[in-house]
């Protein structure tokens, strides 16, 4: 999931609204072509063993669906190639420093804020600002135990390939790099120190980021992460809104084909009237959320 606010609240109202048959939704909807059905699922990229066996509705609609799609093609992805792409995009070989592009006022704000929870900000002396602000929220996550082999992702790539699915690609690795590379200056230094003071409070967080994708809350979801990383409007355009249009055009052809698919994209992409669902529905796309039944996980 692509995010940049981590304080969440939990939204009881919305729990309240989940009826009394013992169900719950989860963060999954399912598109009705004339003759197929695609499904949405809300990724979180990284996860722990705890969070671990997945909603049982998640089993349900990999298994009915004949072909897998993600943000990258994961089957076909070359680590090598992948890691080259980052330097090349966002490592500097000039003399230039993330000092230099982030200003001596931001850089010692940074500097404070990285101390605080234990960030070494010299070790990404050569990392753009962008770089920098995912090479932290990474280091932040695994020390926590998120490990991107136990995220959504990662579980579907393994079972698909166990079970001979094609796994395509929205997005290739260069174009996604180039997003973020793209960003301007100062929507990367903000994107930074942001990462760097939501840090501190991200343990005591992050277990209700994962209920609210659990149950499928989307309130809290669009609350906690849309909210955030929309006050920032060139961010959200670039990371987020430009790419659920391209996505939902896309979608919506593959509701004239007879074979049923699974879509995995950041659950960060399928909330607010921006989100992919709301703009199938505003197509005229019959478009619903899935929910988990009760005593099931």
């Amino acid at each position: 999931m692509n995010r940049v606010a981590s304080s969440l609240l939990l939204c009881v109202l919305a729990f309240a609204a989940w009826g009394d048959d013992g169900s719950h939704p989860v963060t999954l909807w399912r598109a009705d072509g004339a003759s197929n059905s695609v499904y949405i699922l809300g990724s979180i990229h990284m996860l722990r063993e705890e969070d671990h066996p997945l909603p049982r509705i998640i089993d349900e609609v990999y298994a009915d669906a004949e072909i897998i799609v993600m943000e990258l093609d994961m089957d076909d992805l070359d680590p090598a190639y992948t890691q080259a792409a980052f330097n090349r995009a966002g490592v500097m070989s000039d003399g230039t420093t993330l000092q230099d592009l982030m200003g001596d006022a931001a850089y010692a704000e940074a500097e404070k804020a990285a101390a605080v929870v234990d960030i070494p900000l010299e070790m990404l002396a050569q990392s753009e600002p962008w770089l920098a602000a995912i090479t932290v929220e990474l280091m932040m996550l695994y020390r926590i135990g998120f490990n991107p082999l136990l995220g959504i992702e990662m579980t579907m790539t393994t079972r698909a390939a166990q079970d001979g699915k094609p796994i395509e690609g929205l997005e290739t690795v260069d174009e996604q790099l180039s997003f973020l590379d793209g960003l301007p200056l100062e929507a990367q230094r903000e994107m930074l120190l942001q990462t760097l003071a939501e840090g501190a409070a991200l343990s005591e967080s992050i277990d209700e980021l994962i209920d609210a994708w659990r149950y499928g809350d989307t309130t809290t979801l669009e609350e906690g992460l849309l909210s955030s990383i929309g006050e920032q409007s060139v961010l959200s355009d670039a990371l987020v809104t430009n790419r659920n249009r391209r996505w939902a055009e896309t979608i919506a052809t593959w509701l004239d084909d007879e074979r049923d698919y699974l879509v995995v994209v950041g659950a960060l992409h399928l909330v607010g009237d921006e989100g992919v669902p709301n703009l199938l529905a505003n197509k005229g796309i019959g478009i619903h959320q899935l929910r988990e039944q009760a005593g099931l996980r």
